[in-house]
C-alpha cells in the first residue's frame, strides 16, 4: 500500500550492546480521521422524547449562522499541471501529507502509492532504522516465491522416490510421527510440512537480541550528517485533480508558464483536450471524451463515499475502497463503459458505423478481466456512462469561444448505471 512505518533513528554504536528499537505501527485511525479535504459540521440529532433537543438544535444553527465554521483548508493547497505527464503535481511536502491523508489523493511519483521515498532513502543509507510497507512487500514476496520453490522441490522428491520404490518392488512405509535421526540431529517428518521460514519466524526477534559482538557488520552503514533532499513530489491524475478544484474546492491548480491560477472552466477543457493523444484542441472535443466518462463514474463513487483509486494494477479502471487502501484491500473493480442510446447516435450511418467500433468488446476480453477480479477476490462492477447528444451542450452549456460555462449543468446530462458481474462457476455454484 505504500504506508511508511514509524522509522526511528538507528543506534550508532553497535559495539556497545545496545539494543535495536522495534519499529512501531502507525495509528492509522488517527492518521486518517478525516475522510475529505473538507469538513462538515452537521446539527445535533433531534430526540422527540426530549424537548431541549430542539434548543440544542436552534442554538447550533443560529451559532454556525452568525460564526461559520472553517471548512476547508485555512493554507490553500496549490499545485501546477504539467503537459507532459498529462498530471498535476504537488510538490510542497504539507500539501502533498494533507492530501495523502485525507482522502488518498494521488501517489507518489517514485512509490507505489503513499510517496516513502524521502524514508526509503534515509533507511538504505542507515540514517534511519524501520521498514517501509513498499519493503515489507518485497520481502513478503521473497518469501512466498521461496516457499512455493521448497514446495515444489518435496514434490518432486516425493514422485521420484514413489517411483524409485515401484521399481524395486518396496513398500512405502506411511509416515509416522516419531522423529528420525539425520545427520546426528533428530527431525520430525512434519517437518517437511513447514514452510522454510516457518522456523525464522519463531526466532527471537532483533529488537529482543544484544550485540556483544566485537567485529563490525560488513554490511553496516554509517550514519552520515548529510542531508537528503526529497526528489519526489505527488503526482494527481486529471480526474482527482478536477475533483478537489471543482467538488470540493480545495485545490489551486497553477499555469506553469505564467504563475497564474486556472479557473474551473478553463481546467475543464485543459483536463479533455489532453486525455486525448496527442492533444486536441477545443474544437475537436467530443461529448465522449476519455476525461468526461471517467470523471462522471469518478464523481459519482467519490460522492457515495468510496475511495476511488486507479485500477491498471488489475486491468480495470477504478478499484473501490471503503475507507482506503491502508485499512483493508479494494471490494470491487470498476470496468467504464460509454453507451449510446439516444436517438441522435443512430441517425447516420457514419455515426452506427462510429458507435458500433467504440461498442465493440469481445466475451473474451469480458472473460478475462472477470477471471482476474475473481482470483484476487474483488466484485467486478460494470459502470455504462450514458452520453448525450452533441448539440444539447454546445446549445445549453458553451460560449461562442466554446467554453463550458456551468459544468455542473455540462456534467448532469450524464446518467450511470452500474451492475456487478460475479464469475459462475459449477462447483461453487450448485443447486
Amino acid at each position: 500500500m505504500g504506508v511508511a512505518f514509524e522509522a526511528q533513528e538507528l543506534p550508532v554504536n553497535l559495539e556497545a550492546g545496545l539494543e535495536l528499537p522495534r519499529p512501531s505501527r502507525p495509528n492509522f485511525n488517527k492518521l486518517h480521521a478525516q475522510p475529505l479535504l473538507i469538513k462538515a459540521y452537521p446539527l445535533p440529532p433531534l430526540v422527540p422524547h426530549n424537548p431541549l433537543s430542539l434548543l440544542h438544535i436552534a442554538f447550533t444553527y443560529l451559532f454556525q449562522l452568525v460564526v461559520p465554521p472553517q471548512s476547508h483548508p485555512e493554507t490553500p493547497l496549490r499545485g501546477y499541471f504539467s503537459a507532459e505527464t498529462r498530471s498535476v503535481h504537488i510538490t510542497d511536502e504539507a500539501i502533498a501529507r494533507i492530501l495523502w491523508e485525507q482522502g488518498f489523493f494521488g501517489k507518489g511519483s517514485l512509490s507505489r502509492s503513499e510517496p516513502a521515498w524521502l524514508e526509503r532513502e534515509k533507511i538504505r543509507q542507515g540514517l534511519l532504522f524501520g521498514n517501509t510497507s513498499e519493503e515489507l512487500t518485497r520481502k513478503r514476496r521473497q518469501e512466498r516465491k521461496q516457499f512455493k520453490k521448497e514446495r515444489a522441490k518435496k514434490e518432486r522428491e516425493a514422485i521420484e522416490e514413489k517411483l524409485a520404490a515401484e521399481a524395486r518392488g518396496d513398500t512405502l512405509q506411511p509416515v509416522d510421527g516419531n522423529p528420525k535421526e539425520v545427520g546426528g540431529d533428530l527431525v520430525s517428518p512434519l517437518d517437511d510440512k513447514l514452510p522454510p521460514n516457518a522456523i525464522e519466524r519463531h526466532a527471537p526477534s532483533p529488537s529482543n537480541v544484544t550485540l556483544h559482538s566485537l567485529e563490525k557488520p560488513e554490511n553496516t552503514f554509517e550514519p552520515s550528517s548529510k542531508v537528503i533532499f526529497n526528489q519526489e513530489h505527488l503526482q494527481l491524475t486529471l480526474e482527482e485533480a478536477f475533483f478537489l478544484v471543482y467538488g470540493l474546492g480545495a485545490l489551486e491548480i497553477q499555469d506553469p508558464s505564467t504563475s497564474r491560477c486556472v479557473n474551473t472552466s478553463q481546467l475543464f477543457s485543459i483536463c479533455r483536450s489532453y486525455s486525448y493523444f496527442p492533444s486536441r484542441s477545443s474544437n475537436d472535443l467530443a461529448p465522449d471524451d476519455p476525461f468526461l466518462i471517467s470523471y462522471v463514474v469518478y464523481h459519482h463513487f467519490r460522492s457515495l463515499g468510496w475511495v476511488v483509486r486507479p485500477g491498471i494494477k488489475f486491468a480495470v479502471d477504478y478499484l473501490l475502497y471503503n475507507r482506503g487502501p491502508v485499512f483493508s484491500h479494494a471490494e470491487f473493480a470498476v470496468i467504464i463503459l460509454p453507451s449510446y442510446k439516444h436517438a441522435y447516435w443512430g441517425s447516420t450511418q457514419e455515426l452506427r458505423a462510429a458507435v458500433k467500433r467504440k461498442e465493440k468488446k469481445s466475451w473474451w476480453w469480458l472473460h478475462c478481466v472477470n477471471r482476474v477480479q475473481a482470483q484476487v477476490r474483488k466484485s467486478l462492477v460494470v459502470v455504462y456512462v450514458e452520453v448525450a447528444p452533441p448539440e444539447d451542450f454546445e446549445r445549453a452549456t458553451m460560449d461562442e469561444s466554446r467554453e463550458v460555462v456551468d459544468v455542473g449543468q455540462f456534467l448532469e446530462r450524464y446518467r450511470v448505471r452500474d451492475l456487478i458481474l460475479k464469475r459462475w462457476t459449477p462447483n461453487r455454484s450448485r443447486s
